[in-house]
């Protein structure tokens, strides 16, 4: 009889600290997902709290900061981003230089939010700066196009068809790819040539 997996360590990156944002909203929402799966257990890491600084000094707050965040446990990743200009937030792209063996030879979903594109191109700038980490996408993303119209003012979305079957085939393709790579790397383990 096959043994049932442990279940995958997931961190949510939560990639905005814009006053305002919308990223808490969406999360939420997304949270509810990630909680019902028994196939997963669940951390909130938010850049608005990382307190990380942007020239790359070591200092005792940094280290700190980085132990806090403790991405290196994680089996997996969602990463949460709006599109600012085209792209994915400073701020999220700080926390992501911060942390470099951590990301190596793990899966990361992408939840992306914006107006008419919805998050995509910050999702396609994300899949570039994860495949130089040795990071492994997941093909499949959840895109909220007009977030802030998607929502109700309780943070419900108004039509959760779309989205919550998006997130079902995004997930499910985050764990097979985190049970694999798990178990690939307890064969042998994966160097970064």
């Amino acid at each position: 009889m096959e043994t049932k997996p442990a279940p995958l360590s997931v961190s949510l990156l939560i990639g905005s600290n814009r006053q305002g944002r919308f990223g808490p909203v969406v999360a939420d929402w997304l949270l509810t997902h990630l909680r019902a799966r028994a196939d997963l257990t669940t951390r909130v890491v938010d850049v608005a709290t990382a307190a990380l600084p942007t020239d790359m000094s070591r200092t005792p707050e940094t280290a700190a900061a980085l132990r806090r965040m403790d991405l290196g446990a994680a089996d997996a990743y969602v990463v949460l981003t709006p599109e600012y200009n085209h792209s994915f937030p400073a701020a999220l792209k700080n926390v992501i230089d911060w942390h470099y063996t951590e990301w190596r030879a793990k899966p990361v979903a992408l939840v992306t939010y914006g107006g008419l594109a919805g998050g995509l191109r910050a999702a396609e700038h994300l899949r570039q700066v994860f495949a130089e980490l040795h990071a492994v996408t997941v093909r499949d993303t959840v895109s909220f196009h007009g977030a802030g119209a998607a929502f109700d003012d309780a943070g419900a979305l108004r039509d959760p068809s779309g989205p919550d079957a998006a997130a079902k085939v995004m997930l499910d393709q985050l764990v097979w790819w985190g049970e694999t790579l798990r178990e690939g790397k307890e064969r042998r383990p994966y160097e970064a040539g």
